[in-house]
């Protein structure tokens, strides 16, 4: 927990020295504000045969969308958050095409404030998942082969759930901390990627040294018991350009507290002009249920934007 608790305020630390230019929260009316935004990205590059230089042909394209709907009444604050995104690449020679970005997660965060401070007693929900199945491919086979593709994940295998109370400080809807020192975390995946035969102890083994995301075979599964902290910052760098980060951290206490898991984004957007922007994203996943070892993703490219 105080681990946690010290990469939450490095991280937010920083940021505050931008909180005095956001609006006052007792200047935001009571009610709903409602926010959206729409994004496609888009990549492309060709080759003739005559080109010299070396390359492959290919296109790629990400499509987005968050949708932020918060309620506030006196000392009542709900802040809610719906992302959806998803991004493909090809190259020409490749006979499949390749994900390089699936995510749909819900955020919800509730807080009741305390007195007239920036603390409020809280309750939030996490949920997340993908749209699209995700393969692994096996390049010493040719694509036709049998094996060279193996479907690994799809929606809802994994998908992720965690809930609990906590304590909010909360500057704006733009910069919050929520911490929550007794969080439920749920699991849940296909039970056909966790079939074994318990009979044959080879194969018991097998998995059990790799799980599939934590679970247990022929369970389709995991709860876990921890504390978490979430913290987000938005604020502008300068004009039409802003920044946005966005830090989960979770520790199981019934297992290897010591491992802590990480989610942390950072989206850098460039406006152009209301329609036109150049989107730079970076995201940095552990999760030793998952894989031994720091997930990486990074995406720029220049699109266009709707908001509503």
């Amino acid at each position: 927990m105080k681990k946690l608790l010290l990469l939450a305020v490095l991280f937010t630390a920083p940021l505050t020295i931008f909180s005095q230019e956001e609006t006052p929260k007792d200047t935001v009316p009571n009610g709903w504000t409602r926010a959206g935004n729409i994004s496609l990205l888009f990549n492309q590059a060709a080759f003739n045969a005559e080109w010299t230089g070396g390359g492959t042909s290919n296109y790629s394209g990400n499509l987005s969308l968050t949708y932020d709907f918060n309620y506030k009444h006196d000392k009542i604050s709900w802040n809610n958050r719906l992302t959806g995104e998803y991004g493909i690449t090809k190259n020409k020679d490749d006979k499949y095409s390749r994900k390089t970005n699936d995510r749909l997660e819900f955020n919800s965060i509730l807080g009741q404030q305390i007195k007239e401070s920036n603390w409020y007693y809280s309750l939030f929900l996490n949920f997340k998942t993908q749209f699209a199945k995700g393969y692994t491919f096996n390049t010493d086979l040719n694509p036709e082969d049998e094996g060279y593709r193996t479907e690994t994940t799809h929606i809802l295998s994994p998908a992720y759930l965690q809930f609990g109370p906590g304590m909010l400080w909360k500057k704006s809807d733009n910069l919050y901390v929520n911490i929550s020192p007794a969080t439920a975390k749920l699991i849940l995946v296909d039970k056909d990627f966790t079939a074994v035969n318990e009979s044959v102890p080879a194969a018991l083994d097998a998995y059990n040294e790799n799980k599939y995301f934590g679970v247990n075979a022929n369970e389709s599964s995991r709860l876990e018991f921890g504390a978490s902290v979430s913290a987000y910052a938005k604020f502008n760098i300068m004009a039409n350009i802003s920044a946005e980060n966005i830090l989960n951290l979770y520790s199981n206490y019934i297992e290897d507290p010591q491992n802590i898991d990480v989610d942390y984004t950072f989206n850098l957007v460039m406006k152009v002009n209301k329609y036109i922007s150049s989107n730079v994203t970076f995201q940095a996943i552990y999760d030793d249920n998952a894989v031994q070892g720091f997930q990486i993703r990074e995406a720029l490219g220049v699109g266009v934007t709707y908001g509503f």
